[in-house]
């Protein structure tokens, strides 16, 4: 299952794949890091389309057009803002990789990239984050075929040490 799984140091609006997602807040208008960098990219037809939506509350995940990304498709998500992890953070969090692959499946698409959702401003432990991560990913791939690869695209080396580690730690159990 792992060799559906990649990870790049790299930017993750520069990706071509069906999909990107994007680690986006609840209004989904846009804001800073990833959410930033890909609203820039693919231009302002994707606020013209975010505004459509309506939101979407944590743990959720919506899709819309990638525009002037490589990707034809990007699916936002929401994470959770770490609160010290008595907030059912961890279970917001395996929701949005949950609910991004199932959108991914639903809409028949082969190949996504993820950024390591709310580590940046909301402050998820990285480690914990990627274990999450991975652990749905792989959960995720097991049962359904539908999608051929997945990319955990890191913008930092801190970031792609911590899912490069854990990868090769689930890959030996």
């Amino acid at each position: 299952m792992f060799e559906k799984i990649q990870i790049l140091k790299d930017d993750i609006t520069k990706q071509k794949v069906d999909a990107v997602v994007n680690a986006a807040n609840i209004s989904l208008l846009g804001g800073g890091g990833v959410d930033g960098a890909i609203h820039r990219a693919a231009g302002p037809k994707l606020l013209e389309a975010c505004r459509k939506l309506n939101g979407c509350p944590t743990g959720e995940a919506k899709i819309t057009g990638g525009y002037n990304l490589p990707a034809k498709w990007i699916i936002h998500t929401v994470g959770p803002i770490w609160k010290g992890g008595s907030e059912r953070e961890d279970f917001y969090l395996a929701q949005c990789y949950r609910k991004c692959l199932s959108l991914a499946e639903n809409y028949h698409l082969k190949s996504l990239a993820f950024p390591a959702i709310s580590t940046g401003v909301y402050r998820f432990p990285i480690e914990r984050a990627t274990r999450i991560a991975l652990t749905e990913t792989k959960t995720f791939l097991e049962k359904h075929y539908s999608i051929d690869k997945v990319l955990f695209v890191c913008f930092s080396k801190e970031v792609y040490d911590a899912y490069f580690d854990i990868l090769k730690q689930m890959d030996k159990n």
